[in-house]
């Protein structure tokens, strides 16, 4: 797209929206929720889950997952926050898929590190989703007093120009 003369790429990339609720079977798969599964881009079906930065999942599809590899790696090695970062972020991430019946896998490993029970909530954020424990997510809310989001959305959006082209 040109505007002004400049020229501005747009990025075309996943940007997931709603909230769903899901259930572990006994074997750790759950149904990806068809509201996200419209929202994929046509014939993705990988994924790489991976730890999330509080106790939840965070889902990526490869769309997502490439550019953030992409810069990792361009991370200088000899840092040891660079080290600690990439085996925090990295460890666990596996790639998973949809089976013929939608359902996906989760490792028990990451299952237990988000300590994830029956009832889970699949979340969007943006270029990824988020899977969280259904008691766990919920309490979230519970805890936070819509002064103290107020306050919240201030100090994150103040200053940041939203961009209308």
């Amino acid at each position: 797209m040109v505007r002004n003369g400049i020229l501005i790429q747009l990025i075309t990339m996943a940007a997931f929206l709603g909230e769903y609720e899901a259930t572990l079977d006994p074997k750790g798969r759950f149904l990806l929720p068809a509201g996200f599964k419209k929202q994929l881009r046509e014939g993705e079906n990988t994924f790489v889950l991976s730890r999330g930065i509080e106790r939840c999942l965070t889902l990526y599809p490869m769309s997502s997952w490439e550019p953030i590899v992409q810069k990792i790696n361009s991370l200088n090695d000899f840092d040891p926050k660079v080290r600690a970062f990439r085996r925090q972020f990295l460890g666990g991430a596996t790639e998973v898929e949809l089976d013929t019946a939608g359902r996906m896998l989760l490792p028990p490993t990451l299952k237990e590190y988000a300590d994830l029970s029956k009832d889970i909530i699949l979340v969007a954020a943006l270029d990824k989703i988020e899977i969280w424990d259904s008691a766990k997510y919920k309490k979230l809310f519970e805890e936070m007093a819509p002064e103290d989001f107020s306050q919240l959305a201030a100090e994150v959006m103040m200053d940041k120009p939203v961009i209308n082209l």
